[in-house]
């Protein structure tokens, strides 16, 4: 691997994605805590989500959704160079869950490491191996998205509980070869002074469970819904309006946004604010809910696999979450 200085163009050589068989709907959520199916939906756009099953682990669902990437890359897991997990919700605080991923697959030639950074982070994944494949380090990489969020709910809180769902996705990337589509432009951001509009409290260093408060949910998403809605629109607007720029491209020129699947609310106000046709805007928020770093990472797969975009197009990636975080990518197929 060299250290020399060098300027390669990335491209996504591959992507894949995993979600658990279990099906968990808005009238079973409805037997769980005072809710409806009507109630869910229109606020938030969610039908349903994946849950994964006991003995299933965020590392398990990474390394499947992995091994569908490294199939269509046609790149094997002996070859892998770099792999990145992005998860809140790790099998274990150490080691890193990229670890587990790495011995799974059988990748024992690769760097392995854990970022977190909620819903955003399989996009800061993304910029940080583009830097490291564009500079010469490595000449590929692994990334993925992958949460069991399914570990970290109070389902006694029905303002919480029906957004999460637990899955993975995960795309190659590589040195780009002449002729075909690269990451052309990323950004992403962080505030943070607003900590603690959107966590998980409980767990760290800083408030460990014990058996006097094991009983209180600590280690459960908490969240501020309204005031999470706003700073997510206004963030994700920005992002996706500095790539767009950064990429010499007008809204138009965009063929599919894929943007954070979190509530269908911010989706709609995205695509209104950045002026993109409902239909080049892709949705799978009814079917799995709010995955964290594995939403933009499943929704990219499906809609590369869908035919949403074809080799030569502009689409655009688009992410919010806790911290506060935020990303984009702008990437030419």
């Amino acid at each position: 691997m060299s250290g020399l200085a060098t300027n390669y163009q990335v491209c996504i050589a591959g992507t894949g994605s995993y979600v658990p068989e279990k099906v968990m709907t808005n009238e079973d959520l409805a037997e769980l805590v005072q809710t409806s199916d009507e109630w869910i939906f229109s606020r938030t756009g969610i039908r349903e989500r994946r849950i994964a099953a006991e003995g299933e682990y965020t590392s398990h669902m990474a390394s499947n959704a992995a091994r569908k990437a490294l199939e269509q890359a046609g790149l094997a897991a002996e070859d892998v160079q770099l792999i990145i997990v992005a998860t809140i919700t790790p099998d274990t605080l150490t080691p890193a869950t990229a670890c587990y991923v790495q011995q799974q697959l059988g990748a024992s030639s690769a760097v392995a490491f854990d970022i977190s950074a909620a819903c955003s982070g399989f996009l800061y994944a993304m910029k940080i191996c583009k830097r490291m494949i564009s500079d010469g380090a490595f000449e590929n990489a692994l990334i993925i998205g992958a949460e069991k969020l399914s570990a970290f709910v109070n389902w006694e809180d029905r303002t919480t509980c029906v957004l999460f769902g637990d899955g993975a996705g995960a795309a190659v990337l590589r040195r780009a070869e002449k002729g075909e589509g690269a990451i052309v432009a990323t950004e992403m951001g962080t505030d943070g002074n607003l900590t603690h509009l959107l966590n998980i409290p409980g767990g760290g260093s800083a408030l460990p469970i014990t058996q006097s408060n094991v009983g209180d949910h600590l280690a459960t998403l908490a969240m501020q819904g309204k005031e999470v809605f706003k700073h997510a629109v206004t963030r994700m607007k920005q992002a996706a309006e500095k790539v767009i720029e950064r990429a010499e491209l007008k809204s138009e020129d965009i063929a599919c946004v894929i943007p954070h699947q979190a509530n269908l609310r911010i989706i709609d106000a995205i695509a209104d604010r950045l002026s993109v046709p409902e239909g080049r805007v892709f949705v799978n928020l009814d079917k799995y809910g709010n995955t964290s770093a594995a939403a933009v990472a499943i929704a990219l797969d499906e809609a590369h696999r869908s035919g949403a975009f074809k080799r030569g197009d502009h689409i655009v990636l688009v992410v919010f979450g806790a911290g506060l975080t935020w990303a984009a990518a702008c990437v030419r197929w």
